[in-house]
């Protein structure tokens, strides 16, 4: 029988049109996957660039602290550097999993600000004394309820910022008075909670900044942040925060979920090997002041 592979064969012209064609057909699905991709890479790790708009924009927001350089030997060749502090924030606290939190920053000598929900307190003060007396942590407002405090109206958002602080007060105040469930170390750096507030899911609006201003609290957010609260991998939550440690940086973790303890046992020893120090706020913004 005949062949005629040549009959069915497209003209060479022909043939590179169409390759042209394809490239060009793959070209736009490869432009159209980045763009979908890169917003949601710039929310996960945000870059530096972006934090420094958010602090220039929201001033009044804590994104991070900006640390004094160190006073160096004199020598040109020897660069300028900065203490290694990070604050390390934990939010959802307290729950049936801060325990075995605190156990692994005890373990690295990490002190850490708890942003507590008023909600989850009943039933669990002996943990947050536990915190405040044995680890020099410290106990920050998160308000009320698990939910975006975004929405509250003034009076309500202004109630469950004054009903968590009198929870976190009584705690305090325990610690001091020596009530604190056998714990040795009754010295506070502070006797009474910071006021420091950050918004339940992490948005804040003109108005919301208008009022806790006015209240006398600091917002708190940050700029190191691995979606813990959502993502369950510890491995790959403690390499996010590592990829992008700065000093002066604030770290957002999560209480209330199984994976955070494995995380942070992940994460601080690589960082303290890198030379990472772990505060509290109140700590980074101290330091931050050293230079002024």
């Amino acid at each position: 029988m005949p062949r005629f592979p040549h009959l069915l064969r497209l003209p060479p012209k022909l043939r590179r049109r169409a390759r042209r064609q394809r490239m060009a057909t793959l070209l736009a699905l490869l432009a159209l996957v980045g763009l979908l991709l890169v917003p949601f890479y710039i929310i996960y790790k945000p870059p530096r660039p972006l934090i420094s708009y958010f602090v220039s924009r929201w001033p009044d927001v804590l994104w991070r602290v900006d640390l004094p350089v160190l006073v160096t030997s004199g020598d040109p060749s020897e660069r300028p550097a900065q203490r290694k502090l990070v604050a390390l924030t934990i939010d959802d606290a307290p729950s049936e999993h801060t325990r075995g939190i605190l156990e692994v920053l005890r373990q690295y000598d990490a002190h850490a600000t708890f942003f507590v929900i008023g909600g989850q307190v009943p039933g669990r003060q002996s943990v947050l004394r536990e915190a405040l007396a044995l680890g020099g942590h410290e106990l920050a407002n998160h308000g009320m309820h698990d939910e975006p405090a975004r929405s509250l109206t003034d009076g309500a958002l202004q109630a469950q910022i004054a009903e968590v602080d009198a929870m976190l007060q009584q705690v305090y105040d325990s610690v001091r008075e020596g009530r604190h469930g056998g714990a040795t170390n009754t010295e506070l750096a502070q006797t009474k909670p910071p006021r420091y507030y950050r918004p339940g899911s992490g948005f804040f609006s003109d108005r919301m900044r208008s009022l806790v201003a006015q209240l006398g609290y600091k917002l708190v957010l940050g700029g190191v942040y691995p979606h813990d609260a959502q993502i369950n991998y510890p491995w790959l939550n403690a390499r996010h925060i590592l990829s992008m440690l700065k000093p002066g940086a604030i770290v957002i973790c999560h209480d209330r979920r199984s994976w955070t303890a494995p995380m942070l046992h992940k994460m601080l020893p690589a960082a303290i090997k890198q030379g990472y120090q772990f505060v509290t706020v109140t700590e980074l913004l101290k330091a931050g002041k050293e230079g002024d």
